[in-house]
């Protein structure tokens, strides 16, 4: 995990610097108590979004069946 962070933010160009000044700017807009309600949150949608992803991954997909089940224009009664 700590690769992929360190892969991500290199492709962003974000070093520590760059972070730091978000967080400064995080802390004046939203204040001290609001950060971690924010930060979980945060969390959580990612939590619900990874979950979701999987699901939709282990279930066929609604053209699939579709495709099985209808029979065309040219075979109609």
């Amino acid at each position: 995990m700590e690769s992929s962070f360190a892969v991500l933010m290199a492709i962003m160009g974000l070093g520590t610097p760059e972070l730091i000044i978000i967080l400064v700017i995080l802390l004046v807009l939203f204040g001290g108590a609001k950060l971690p309600s924010l930060a979980k949150g945060l969390g959580q949608s990612i939590k619900e979004f990874k979950k979701a992803s999987k699901d939709e991954a282990s279930t066929p997909e609604a053209g699939e069946t579709e495709k099985k089940t209808d029979k065309g224009p040219d075979q109609s009664v």
